[in-house]
Order: C-alpha cells, then sequence, then structure tokens
C-alpha cells in the first residue's frame, strides 16, 4: 500500500492542468481552463479543470476528481500505474508497497517488458511504414481504396514486404527473442540440436498499428493484397496486446467520438480506415473477435452512444446478437446502443466510397434501437400467430432481459415483451422474477373405476403362477433405450463435450451448425455465446450452463445414454469431421448441370465439393 503521504505530497507537485491538457484541448476561461469533456459525447465546453483546486469537474456528465483520477478514468491505468506514472514526471520514487519483495521484483519486471516489447513493436511500425514508401505497388492498392496519404499517415499504415526475413533489415538481432514474444516473429518448435527457422509472420501485407489508448503500439493486423488468405492476420496474444480487451482506431477516433456524440463500431481494419477518409472518425473495429463487454464499458468512458454496423449476411447478423448481449449489461437510460444493417452487398467501406458520406450518415440516422433488436433476437424462427411461438420467443427473451441493469429501461422492456407475448405484464413479471402466479383452483379428478388385475402371472405349466411382486422384483435387462444418433446429435454432442473443437471448424460449417433447426440450432447458438464471453472451457462447465439456461433435457438426451455406459470418444475431433462431413452431404445441394448451369458454375461447384473433401481428409471418390 503506498502511504497516504505520499499521495499528497505527489498531488501537489504535479500540476493537474499539464496532466489534463496531454489528453484534452484546453483554452482559458477566467481563472480556470475549459475544454471538452472526454467522458462523454457534448458539443460546447463543460469540462472545467481548476488550477487552485488541482481538480477537473464536468458539469455536462458530473465526472470529477485530481489527476491520479484522470489518469484512471481517461487511461484505464491502474492506481498504482496512475501514482507511478506521476511520480515519474516530477522525479518522485513510490515508496515501497506491503508486497513481498519478490512480488514487487515480478510486477517491476513484467512493467519492464511491456515497455521493452511496445518499444519492438513502435520500431517495427517504423520499418513498415517506411517500405509502404519504397512499395508503389502497396501505395497504388491504397490509392486504389480512395485512400489519401494524410490518413494513411494518421493511422501509421505500412507494408511487410513480400520476403520471409524482411524484418532482419530493421532488426539487426533477428533472434531476439522479443521479436517472438511480440508476434512479429514465428519460430517454429524444434528438436534440440537444431537451427531454429524463424520467419517473419506478416509478410506481403498492408500492414495497420494497433495502439492502445496511450497510444504505445501495442500488435498489428495485417491484410492481404491481391487474393489469398487469410484475408486479415492479426497479431497473436501478447503481454501487452489481448484482442478482447482492445479496439482499433480507438486511440485515433476519441475527439471525433466527441464531435460526432456517438462511436460507430465496425468489423474490419478497412472499414475504420475508409469512414475516416469520409470524415467518420468516430469508426472503431473488433480486432477479429466478438465484441464483448469489455470492448462496451471501453467505449462508453468516451461516448454516451454506441451503433454497431455490421454486414446484412446471416454472419454479420450472428455477429450483432454477440455485440447486443455484450452491451445489455452496460445500457441505462442515458447511454444508447443502437445496430445498423447494411445491404448484403456493401460493408461501410464499399457503401461510403460507392454512394457518400450523405447516405452513410442517414443509414445511421435509422439504425435499429437496442429494444428493437432484443425484440427482433428474441422473436427468430418464432411464429407470434400461435401459442407456442409467442411462449419461445418470451423463453428467448428471457436470459436477454436478464443482462439488463436495474432501471426504467429494464422496466419498460418487460412490458414491450408482455404485450409482444400476449401476456399480462404483471404474469410475466411474476415468472421472469421467480413470484408466485396465483393459479385457479382445480377441480377434482374424476374417480377412476380399479382395473381388474389378476393376483399371479402364468409362469409356464399347470398351476405354475408367478406372483406380481416376485416378477417385479426380478432384475430386468439393464441399458438405454434409446432412438440411434443422428450425424446432426454427433456434431452437437461432441461440440458440447470438447467446446475447443469449435475452433478448428471452417467457417462454412460454422454457419451450417447455425442453420439447425430446433433444439441443436439453440444448443449451438448457446455454445457460440457461452465461448464468446468464457472461452472453451470442460465439459461440467459447459453442462452446468446449460442446464441453469433450461436446456437440460436436450443434453440428456443428446449425451446421457453415453455417460450411463461410460463411453468417451478416443479421437473427438477426427469423429466431429465426420459427423459435419456428413451432415454436409445430407443436407448439400446438387451440382448445377444441365442446360441451365455454365461450365464455369459447375467448374466452382466441383471445387467447393473438393475443398470439403480435402478438409476433412475424405479420398476422392468418397464420401461417408
Amino acid at each position: 500500500m503506498i502511504p497516504p503521504g505520499f499521495i499528497h505530497d505527489l498531488l501537489a507537485r504535479v500540476d493537474v492542468v499539464e496532466v489534463v491538457g496531454r489528453h484534452v484541448e484546453l483554452k482559458k476561461a477566467g481563472i480556470n481552463h475549459k475544454g471538452l469533456c472526454p467522458f462523454h459525447g457534448e458539443k460546447s465546453p463543460s469540462f472545467i479543470v481548476s488550477p487552485s483546486r488541482q481538480t477537473y469537474h464536468c458539469f455536462g456528465c458530473g465526472v470529477h476528481g485530481n489527476a491520479i483520477g484522470f489518469l484512471m478514468e481517461h487511461t484505464a491505468a491502474t492506481f498504482v500505474e496512475a501514482v507511478e506514472d506521476l511520480a515519474q514526471q516530477v522525479g518522485m520514487v513510490v515508496p515501497q508497497d506491503e508486497r513481498s519483495p519478490e512480488q514487487r521484483e515480478r510486477a517491476k519486471a513484467e512493467k519492464e517488458k511491456q515497455h521493452s516489447l511496445t518499444d519492438v513493436l513502435a520500431r517495427a511500425a517504423d520499418f513498415y511504414k517506411a517500405q509502404l514508401r519504397k512499395s508503389p505497388r502497396a501505395v497504388e492498392y491504397l490509392k486504389g481504396r480512395g485512400l489519401t496519404g494524410q490518413v494513411a499517415a494518421r493511422f501509421g499504415l505500412g507494408y511487410s514486404p513480400e520476403g520471409w526475413r524482411s524484418l532482419s533489415s530493421g532488426f539487426p538481432a533477428y533472434d531476439d527473442p522479443q521479436l517472438v514474444e511480440s508476434g512479429l516473429v514465428i519460430s517454429p518448435d524444434v528438436e534440440p540440436g537444431e537451427d531454429a527457422k524463424r520467419y517473419d509472420r506478416f509478410r506481403d501485407r498492408i500492414m495497420f498499428p494497433i495502439r492502445n489508448v496511450q497510444g504505445e503500439v501495442i500488435g498489428f493486423g495485417g491484410r492481404v493484397l491481391d487474393k489469398g488468405e487469410p484475408k486479415y492476420l492479426n497479431s497473436p496474444e501478447t503481454p501487452v496486446f489481448s484482442k478482447g480487451r482492445e479496439l482499433y482506431g480507438l486511440f485515433e477516433g476519441r475527439q471525433a467520438m466527441r464531435q460526432r456524440g456517438y462511436a460507430l463500431v465496425v468489423e474490419g481494419y478497412m472499414d475504420v480506415v475508409a469512414l475516416a477518409q469520409h470524415e467518420f472518425g468516430n469508426a472503431v473495429a473488433t480486432l477479429g473477435t466478438a465484441c464483448t463487454a469489455e470492448h462496451v464499458h471501453k467505449l462508453f468512458r468516451f461516448t454516451e452512444s454506441v451503433v454497431f454496423s455490421f454486414d446484412g449476411d446471416a454472419a454479420g447478423r450472428r455477429a450483432a446478437v454477440r455485440a447486443l448481449e455484450a452491451a445489455l449489461p452496460h445500457v441505462t437510460e442515458t447511454r444508447s446502443v443502437k445496430f445498423l444493417f447494411l445491404p448484403t452487398e456493401h460493408d461501410p467501406d464499399s457503401y461510403v466510397r460507392e454512394l457518400g458520406a450523405e447516405a452513410f450518415e442517414r443509414c445511421v440516422e435509422t439504425a435499429v434501437p437496442l429494444s428493437r433488436q432484443l425484440s427482433t433476437v428474441a422473436a427468430d424462427g418464432c411464429d407470434l400467430s400461435t401459442p407456442e411461438g409467442r411462449a419461445r420467443m418470451l423463453k428467448q427473451a428471457h436470459p436477454l432481459w436478464n443482462l439488463l441493469p436495474d432501471g426504467l429501461l429494464r422496466r419498460q422492456l418487460l412490458g414491450e415483451l408482455a404485450r409482444q407475448g400476449q401476456l399480462p405484464e404483471a404474469e410475466l413479471q411474476a415468472l421472469w422474477l421467480g413470484e408466485p402466479a396465483a393459479a385457479p383452483a382445480a377441480a377434482p379428478a374424476p374417480a377412476e373405476r380399479p382395473r381388474w388385475q389378476p393376483k399371479a402371472e402364468w409362469k409356464g405349466g399347470k398351476g405354475d403362477w408367478k406372483s406380481r411382486r416376485d416378477r417385479d422384483a426380478e432384475p430386468r435387462p439393464s441399458g438405454p433405450r434409446a432412438v440411434p444418433s443422428t450425424p446432426t446429435d454427433n456434431a452437437v454432442r461432441l461440440l458440447l463435450q470438447h467446446s475447443e473443437l469449435w475452433e478448428t471448424l471452417a467457417e462454412e460449417d460454422r454457419a451450417l451448425l447455425h442453420e439447425l433447426p430446433g433444439v441443436h440450432g439453440e444448443l449451438i447458438h448457446w455454445l457460440e455465446r457461452h465461448l464468446t464471453h468464457h472461452g472453451a472451457s470442460p465439459w461440467a462447465v459447459i453442462q452446468a450452463g446449460l442446464v441453469a439456461d433450461g436446456h437440460g433435457d436436450a443434453v440428456s438426451r443428446l449425451v446421457g445414454h453415453l455417460q450411463a455406459l461410460g463411453i468417451e470418444e478416443l479421437e473427438p475431433a477426427a469423429d466431429l469431421a465426420r459427423a459435419v462431413t456428413r451432415l454436409r452431404s445430407q443436407t448439400s445441394t446438387p451440382l448445377p448441370g444441365g442446360s441451365g448451369a455454365t461450365d464455369d458454375e459447375r467448374r466452382r461447384a466441383l471445387e467447393a465439393l473438393a475443398r470439403t473433401r480435402e478438409r476433412h481428409g475424405i479420398p476422392p471418390g468418397k464420401m461417408p
């Protein structure tokens, strides 16, 4: 623990105007300084910094504090990190805390490693920018996407050459372990005594530096110039880079968020840069992963309104569901979340380039409010003209509604969902809040006449009867009486029991599983939500979560009989591949043929089939 006396001395030596002024444009206003609040969107300045009191206060959103609090709120620094940062600026040494010497040494070493890695990544960013100027092909590619040199410089765009060891010209010590630890270089595992054949992770790609809110380079995203896979390649998780916490373009877009009053969340790096080219500098992008609650929490530190923009295809709508679930816990009466769905043939980059900024602005103005998006997601696959469909809609809405914090919005949405489900609001409230609902008294059932039953059972010989009691006492054949498992059953069961296998599936296979009807599709949707928020988990954790969310019966049908027999797969990955292949063969459409299909259509269909066979290890000419 840092002594309070030191904190008092530190705050007496730092200048809050200077600290805040590094992040906010301030202007003198009498004895104080004034600027646009960095914690919420506003057009007229209501953010006051007082040099006499050494505090800041916003009359718009009410935030206030000292220099330490500002750094914690604005840069996501911890208390200790903020104190250490300020102490370093004024030449003070933070006194030893109550941690053990080992803990202090570990913390110090970790911080030094993080600084060292960001230095390495900054050098790499400079190298890639220099290479962009030397590559006419890469420059022409960016010009073809409508980008100017000013926007490319603002985002620090670069180019990674085609060679396997191009970074060796920027880092003479190519065997430096930090090149591997920072994710810039790949070093395959080799046997002892063998030479490690290192090579650059990024080759022949446009490079997008990823910065944290302090402006430090913490990773990269690389996009191919021509055709190739993957289209986007991201830095791996490192001590300074976590995809689930960082957003591309947040450092560059904070000021524009305040000016426009909202943050625009898109799916790709190029979308962010293209929108900035057309004066939408308030765009950010997730880093090759679904939007998380931490992403939303970070955005609400800079604005009170967030608009999610997604492609209109099936993948985009699935991503919107994940974003809805991430946003619900952070939505209040003063925070706005909307969802923008572009036509299926467009992404934000192509839309703004072809139709212009005004057309895109009109799309943003018509974005779907969070309340309507929640109702739409809950009603997916439900026929609301039938009692069964309305009951299913309410069942799907309940876990989403539960994510909302207590408040007026939660109360309003309960009434909306009750009306949509044609159920009295008080009754739905009683059901969802666990209160007992009044039930009409049941009429007594009419007495049933007992049926005649023999006192004993014929056993086989004359007069040889066996009593019913003795018959029931005899052991009966044990074992599950279950319908044989289908490929659909097997695929869903294997993914639930081995959730880490989801990442091994190709995107088209995931899409196929998402389209499964009935309970199978519901289980796949549940699994992806779990993986988004919690990652791959042991089967016991998955099972407990499914039961808690009302899927216990479905899980018992899929898994129960195998558990009763003690059966475990020896090769679950191979079994899953076979199950998905069989499932795809059952649902695939015929190859184009006849006079209505062109040679090019038949060729593309055969190539797709060959890729599917190759991915699952099926020899040509054979299908399981």
